[in-house]
């Protein structure tokens, strides 16, 4: 499971709105908490002014200072404030959160995908994106265009779980069973199913039976999503529900999440099977772009690296 949390803020309100969950998390979990205020060195090069005295050196400690200043008064809103530490570095932001996250195995990255703090962005298509692309941790991550109320703790009741009968999809299960264990969470288990376009257009003059396609794909959909439950029941949930639905995976996502209140969506990266694909760049990235809900993101090993389920009893 998770020993600490890294929080990645750049000094924007918009970037503390992951805040809420992190603190819930910490809370739940027990865990450590870092806060970390990346300096971009461009950033200070363009602050150097050998004539005023404002040498590279000096911008930087100055920089440090006001940026532990920062943090210093976020890790005092946390109700354990003793189990938050603060630092500073100087590097490109990405680079800095992969590096510290890959410093500890157990370390789970949160951090909203747009803040913004002058003249440094953190955006989902730079940074964060970044991160995404080059870490092996799994991320929290918070898209929202509004100031939420920072010093809060989150209240999580659900999380929602989308499959695609992949064991890549799977290897998020373990991670969602700890969660919903230790923060006491209902969980949803999820399986968008539909006719590829070759089918639907009826490709090179043939014309299958489409309602009795679609309609064997439910049934498998709803066989496979019984099988997980099972899995889960044996691991020790109890308030577990299935839903399988035909249309388009990441829109079915986006609209269950944003119609349950106080839900996580927990998700791998790049799950396939036939049909339908959650990876990064299409399902994933417009769920973490569109839903307004914090999305878990597990980075999935190889396909060739999964050989088993992810939990120690299946079915």
């Amino acid at each position: 499971m998770y020993g600490k949390i890294l929080v990645p803020l750049d000094g924007s309100n918009l970037s503390e709105n992951v805040l809420p969950y992190v603190r819930a998390l910490a809370q739940a979990l027990k865990i450590q908490v870092e806060l970390l205020h990346a300096i971009d060195p461009e950033v200070i090069s363009a602050l150097v002014d050998p004539s005023s005295g404002r040498y590279a050196d000096v911008v930087e400690v100055d920089m440090r200072r006001k940026g532990l200043e920062y943090l210093e008064p976020v890790a005092g809103s946390f109700p354990e404030a003793r189990a938050v530490s603060c630092s500073t570095v100087v590097d490109k932001p990405a680079a800095a959160i992969v590096q510290i996250a890959a410093a500890t195995s157990e370390t789970l990255v949160a951090m909203a995908t747009h803040g913004r703090s002058g003249i440094q962005r953190w955006l989902l298509g730079s940074v964060a994106n970044t991160v995404i692309y080059t870490t092996t941790r799994p991320l929290l991550l918070l898209r929202s265009s509004q100031r939420l109320e920072r010093r809060r703790v989150a209240l999580l009741k659900k999380v929602i779980i989308p499959l695609d009968g992949s064991l890549l999809a799977e290897q998020v299960l373990p991670h969602v069973v700890a969660l919903a264990k230790k923060m006491d969470m209902e969980v949803l288990l999820l399986q968008v199913y539909g006719l590829p376009p070759s089918v639907r257009h009826g490709s090179e003059g043939y014309v299958p039976d489409q309602g009795q396609l679609v309609k064997r794909m439910k049934e498998d959909a709803q066989a496979y999503l019984d099988q997980v439950l099972g899995g889960l029941q044996l691991e020790g949930l109890s308030r577990i529900s299935t839903l399988a639905l035909e249309g388009e995976a990441a829109g079915h996502i986006i609209d269950i999440a944003r119609k349950t209140p106080n839900s996580l969506v927990a998700m791998c990266t790049h799950g396939r099977s036939g049909m339908v694909r959650l990876m990064l760049g299409s399902v994933t990235d417009r769920v973490v772009r569109h839903s307004g809900n914090p999305v878990l993101v597990i980075r999935a090993p190889s396909e060739r690296q999964v050989t088993a389920h992810p939990l120690r009893v299946w079915p």
